[in-house]
């Protein structure tokens, strides 16, 4: 008897765990939501990383209801833009958002349109090329989320934002690895606060003069 084939099943795709989008945590545009992208490799920093984020700098703004009036930052590696308009949100300054992708560009500026958010620039550009362009000491806060697999913008990256930064300022280091002392002090730069989420392992930096004196810089 001729033996009928069988029928290879079709595969089942397996279900998107990317976020499709992300919400403002706090400030004049909490809980907000904004669609993200559907682009390989956008990694939208998780809700809880950026709650714990934004409670560190509150505490270094020095002002009540996490707020960071009069603050100016730059997002270098904007992506949905989730970093840049939190800040925005609790009473920043000035926020440049970098991006190089013309689609969350346009998803950039559409955002910025929604939440009428005056202090937002957005620049389709290289973000280290424009952090190496402000003037030396000018910002409070430097967003650093390049690509997990891009490891070689690192370092880069980080020597611009330790010229660019005040010296009461931060910079958010967001990457797949924790970052050793002696490869930020490479930089100037020391870590003062450190979590890990999953593979997302999440660093406040300063510049070495405002660093703890506790080497352990304890985590959340």
């Amino acid at each position: 008897m001729k033996k009928v084939p069988t029928k290879t099943p079709a595969k089942v795709p397996q279900h998107d765990k990317r976020p499709h989008e992300v919400r403002i945590i706090g400030g004049q545009w909490k809980r907000t939501r904004l669609a993200v992208a559907d682009k390989p490799g956008l990694r939208p920093t998780p809700d809880r990383v950026r709650e714990t984020l934004f409670n560190w700098l509150a505490s270094l703004a020095g002002a009540g209801g996490g707020e960071l009036p009069g603050w100016h930052c730059l997002d270098a590696f904007a992506g949905t833009g989730a970093l840049g308009l939190e800040a925005a949100s609790r009473g920043a300054a000035s926020v440049l958002l970098c991006e190089q992708d013309a689609d969350l560009i346009a998803q950039l500026q559409k955002a910025k349109a929604k939440l009428s958010a005056d202090a937002v620039r957005i620049e389709r550009g290289n973000g280290v090329t424009a952090l190496e362009r402000v003037p030396a000491g000018s910002l409070q806060l430097v967003l650093l989320d390049p690509p997990f697999e891009s490891p070689a913008l690192y370092e880069p990256a980080l020597r611009a934002a330790a010229r660019a930064l005040h010296p009461d300022g931060a910079v958010y280091l967001e990457a797949p690895r924790r970052w050793a002392d002696d490869e930020l002090a490479a930089f100037g730069l020391a870590a003062f606060r450190h979590l890990k989420a999953g593979a997302v392992h999440a660093h406040l930096l300063r510049p070495l003069a405002a660093a703890p004196a506790d080497p352990a810089h304890a985590p959340a």
